[in-house]
């Protein structure tokens, strides 16, 4: 996110626009809570240290000079927050299960974005880091994927840009060393064993060094047994952790009121439940009758399970294979057929497929019954905001067009999800005459590609999502509602509801006609046509959450 994009927001809420109040809070306390999560990780200040952040930039908000700053100046509050909580606890002992009354971070890291293999272990290696590493590594890991700039960054520490860039590197190294740890301890090495046997399992600085001294006197642990992928190359794809369940921000703006309010969503409204409400502005902060402003982010879905690393190979799941537990539950049978379970429908679509060869012309598109589409968004259904969904009901066919913005913000892409489906839905074809992949005739770079280029950066899909073409189409038989999830990368969907002629005329328009590519035929025709990926028949309150496993149990 770019406090450029915000500064009318900003704007108004100086003015003492409460609603532009709510949505600057709501839209920045997810980049907050990742800075000091990371930077403690998990600790239980955590919260403290969150909620006294955000506290001193709504008091602050009137005396930020240019908006676009605010991030800057965002981060930098957080990282001043955060140093003088270190300075607090130098005098003072920790509480040895101080740690245990928050959630480790790491580990919230790896559940909640689903990391598996190389991305999984950085996560994990975290945890070795002494406070002033893993303070900077909380600002290069955004600054990575997108979400911060070497200029912020710096200025956030309170050195230069040459500086930074020296500390930054250090903390690389020692990173390294810290994944090294992680993966040996992963490994079945016959000496660790003996090594660890008095280790309580807690990270620290002298086991890091017993540790790293092991490693590099031990074959099996020194020994690469995989490729080691730099750091930076593997957090681009990560996105910021969700803010958990549950988390209440209680921003006291002077008062002694505590005026509750309940979110939906993240939006933060304030309702003042005295009998003669006062509203005032100070510091640009809106204040309920001189109580408090109160965010409390309503009950999520219950976190994803960790996803498998997808291979080329899967196709399809066995009729007999388990529902996913986050799905909605079968309806009970009927005595009559008591012995009967209902079964995923659709082929499983967690593999990266390669793109056909341009030249390829697509198979037939298998005949379906169409009595027609009807969209709550009418003919043309323009999504380019996070949360604006449209509902799908009928029987025919659907176009999802797709227009990535990483010129605007490029970093890691939260795909859209499709939620409280009944009946059944397919993924048929894509077309558009190119994947977003594909490279760009007369591109300023001259390689870049509808995913980005080197000049303005690149969207990056999460690990196992199909690559998107310009135009994907979907056969809906039933109802279904497409929520925009836009996270990290800038993106918006179109939706169409469109027919099987029109699907036809798409993908066999190829080169000939100045296209890049004819498109691609997904379908089968049958019940064991793929299905989207991220497709749940449950409606989360947070539809970024649908895990991407692309199988749904029949109805």
């Amino acid at each position: 996110m770019d406090g450029r994009e915000w500064r009318s927001t900003i704007a108004a809420a100086q003015a003492g626009d409460r609603r532009a109040l709510d949505e600057l809070v709501a839209g920045w306390l997810p980049l907050v809570y990742n800075i000091v999560g990371r930077a403690l990780n998990g600790h239980a200040d955590v919260d403290d240290v969150v909620q006294e952040t955000m506290l001193r930039a709504v008091d602050n908000l009137g005396s930020l000079r240019d908006p676009d700053s605010f991030r800057s100046w965002l981060v930098a509050i957080a990282m001043r927050q955060i140093r003088d909580r270190a300075r607090r606890q130098t005098s003072e002992t920790l509480d040895d299960g101080a740690g245990e009354q928050a959630a480790d971070f790491a580990e919230l890291t790896v559940l909640r974005l689903q990391l598996e293999g190389q991305r999984r272990e950085v996560a994990e290696a975290v945890r070795w880091l002494d406070d002033e590493d893993r303070q900077l590594l909380s600002l290069w890991w955004l600054e990575v994927a997108g979400e911060l700039t070497r200029r912020e960054l710096a200025a956030a520490v309170g050195i230069s840009r040459q500086h930074a860039a020296v500390r930054v590197q250090r903390m690389k190294e020692r990173l390294e060393t810290a994944r090294g740890i992680v993966r040996a301890l992963d490994s079945s090495c016959p000496d660790l064993p003996e090594v660890t046997a008095r280790w309580d399992g807690r990270p620290d600085s002298v086991w890091r060094k017993r540790l790293a001294r092991h490693i590099r006197g031990c074959a099996y642990c020194s020994g690469a047994r995989e490729a080691v992928v730099p750091a930076e190359r593997l957090l681009v794809g990560i996105a910021l952790v969700p803010v958990p369940v549950g988390f209440t921000l209680s921003l006291a703006l002077g008062g002694k009121t505590a005026v509750a309010a309940t979110g939906v969503g993240w939006s933060a409204k304030v309702i003042s439940a005295l009998t003669k409400p006062a509203v005032a502005v100070t510091a640009g902060a809106t204040i309920a009758a001189g109580g408090a402003y109160v965010v409390t982010h309503t009950p999520d879905a219950p976190p994803p399970r960790a996803a498998v690393t997808p291979t080329a190979a899967s196709t399809a799941r066995p009729p007999s294979a388990t529902p996913s537990p986050t799905r909605s539950a079968s309806p009970s049978p009927s005595p009559s057929s008591t012995k009967r379970k209902a079964g995923p429908y659709g082929a499983v679509v967690d593999a990266v497929d390669r793109a056909p060869d341009p030249n390829t012309r697509p198979a037939a598109l298998p005949d379906r019954p169409e009595s027609g589409i009807t969209s709550t968004g009418g003919a043309k259904a323009v999504m380019q905001h996070r949360g604006e969904s449209v509902t799908l009901s009928g029987q025919g066919y659907v176009l999802v067009r797709w227009q990535i913005s990483p010129k605007s913000r490029p970093g890691a892409l939260v795909m859209p999800s499709w939620t409280g489906l009944e009946g059944k839905l397919f993924h048929v074809a894509s077309g558009g005459g190119r994947r977003m992949d594909d490279a760009l005739a007369g591109s300023p770079d001259g390689y870049a590609t509808g995913m980005g280029g080197p000049s303005i950066g690149y969207a990056v899909l999460p690990s196992g999502t199909q690559q998107m073409w310009q135009n994907e189409y979907f056969y809906l038989d039933g109802t279904v509602t497409l929520t925009q999830n836009e996270r990290g990368c800038d993106y918006g969907l179109i939706v169409f509801p469109s027919s099987r002629d029109e699907v036809t005329k798409d993908i066999t328009t190829g080169p000939a006609q100045g296209a890049i590519r004819y498109g691609l035929v997904r379908d089968n025709g049958k019940d064991t046509a793929p299905v989207p990926q991220y497709l749940t028949r449950s409606t989360p309150t947070d539809p970024a959450t649908v895990p991407q496993h692309s199988d749904v149990v029949t109805p």
